[in-house]
């Protein structure tokens, strides 16, 4: 399973941001996350129980003032300055901070990059975690099923989770953010049947996103018996969006 071993790592190349200046909050040998997606690149949150340190905000500042550092000096382009890691980015305690200090930087060095935030958006009610967010350039929100059995089936969210609530959050960005959805089939759960698909776009039209992010499995899952689908596929499922005018990116 992927695993990233500095704060600061990359720049790598992402099929939906482009060249990647990876950080990770979170404990650099183990995971973290409130979810455990069947589809998590980084596999079970069981298998990343060895290791609970997270960086500092001052770890993260000095790390990333580095990179950029480095990646000036060389000439290696920056697209985006993206949040992601092992597990959910906002679990850190010291997230608005080192949001505000990451702006920052960007500034300084790398003006033209975006700042982008991968989250589960399952702490977007919380004051801090939203005006944190509102700072990036790109908060990418996962919606993974438009119902609750269904977030069960594919995200395995631990405590409460309540599907109405984190809509209602995501509504107060009035729809200046970017919703992600992974499309897939397992054994319990296809995200185009009739019993998630149609709640998916009603949700996508009632938050009407600046752009919405559509893929599908591109890397070794935890759970084995999933099933991808083609860029074709979900160009027809999302095709009527496209028809009302969203901004749908579509990747395989």
């Amino acid at each position: 399973m992927l695993r990233f071993h500095n704060i600061v790592f990359g720049p790598i190349h992402s099929r939906r941001l482009g060249s990647s200046l990876g950080i990770n909050l979170l404990p650099e040998h183990g995971k973290l996350c409130n979810f455990d997606c069947i589809y998590c690149e980084c596999g079970w949150n069981k298998d990343g129980r060895g290791d609970t340190v997270m960086p500092s905000a001052e770890e993260v500042s000095h790390a990333l003032e580095a990179k950029l550092k480095e990646c000036a000096e060389q000439g290696t382009p920056i697209d985006s300055i993206t949040f992601s890691g092992h597990g959910e980015p906002t679990l850190n305690p010291h997230f608005p901070e080192i949001i505000a200090q990451t702006v920052s930087l960007r500034d300084r060095y790398c003006p033209r990059a975006k700042v982008s935030v991968l989250t589960n958006a399952t702490t977007v009610n919380r004051p801090e975690i939203f005006e944190a967010l509102t700072k990036v350039d790109n908060p990418i929100m996962k919606l993974d099923a438009s119902t609750y059995d269904g977030v069960v089936l594919v995200n395995r969210p631990s405590g409460s989770y309540d599907i109405e609530a984190i809509v209602s959050g995501l509504s107060r960005f009035g729809g200046d953010f970017v919703l992600q959805t992974m499309f897939l089939k397992s054994p319990e759960f296809d995200t185009a049947s009739e019993g998630n698909l149609p709640g998916w776009m009603d949700i996508v039209r009632r938050l009407r996103p600046r752009e919405i992010m559509v893929y599908t499995l591109d890397r070794e899952t935890p759970e084995k018996d999933l099933e991808k689908y083609t860029v074709e596929e979900m160009t027809a499922l999302v095709q009527p969006l496209i028809d009302e005018g969203f901004f749908v990116q579509i990747r395989g």
